[in-house]
């Protein structure tokens, strides 16, 4: 168990799964999801396929790995899935000119003009879950999912410390 001492706000005795930040947390992106499926359909994408073309679009990523690690998938499951894309004419491999070991991914021009157009349904969609919020909240609730973020990374750190 880590070291420091964890807040108190839930309680054994008076969970209440549907009170639980996480849980909303979990609902809103699944929401998400949904509705960018529904609004990338029509362009023959999927959840999963948009953000390996979105990554490599705003050159986040070049190989299979470095796709996998920023995805947070296998890299088994990540070729099964450049597989698709690149079945779909999305995406190329290429075998590194400096070290035939490497196979680098590329856009297909097909695969550029699809990945322009994620950008705009993600803020579509974003835009839609934060109808009525102001631009004070908005970034009120950014940083205090920062914090969020920034405690589970570090308690998450302090557990691959103790594990031997």
């Amino acid at each position: 168990m880590a070291t420091r001492s964890p807040s108190a706000f839930y309680r054994p005795d008076q969970y209440q799964p549907s009170e639980s930040a996480a849980y909303m947390m979990r609902r809103i992106i699944n929401l998400l999801a949904a509705e960018v499926d529904a609004a990338l359909e029509p362009r023959g994408l999927t959840s999963a396929q948009w953000m390996p073309l979105l990554k490599l679009h705003l050159g986040e990523a070049s190989t299979v790995a470095e796709l996998a690690r920023n995805c947070q998938l296998d890299t088994g499951a990540m070729t099964r899935l450049l597989d698709r894309l690149e079945g779909k004419g999305l995406i190329a491999r290429v075998r590194s000119s400096e070290d035939r070991r490497v196979v680098n991914l590329e856009l297909t021009p097909d695969g550029r003009e699809a990945a322009k157009q994620i950008p705009e349904v993600l803020c579509y969609v974003q835009n839609a879950f934060l109808q009525g919020f102001s631009t004070e909240e908005w970034q009120q609730l950014k940083e205090l999912l920062r914090r969020v973020l920034a405690n589970g990374m570090a308690l998450q750190e302090e557990r691959k410390q103790e594990t031997p």
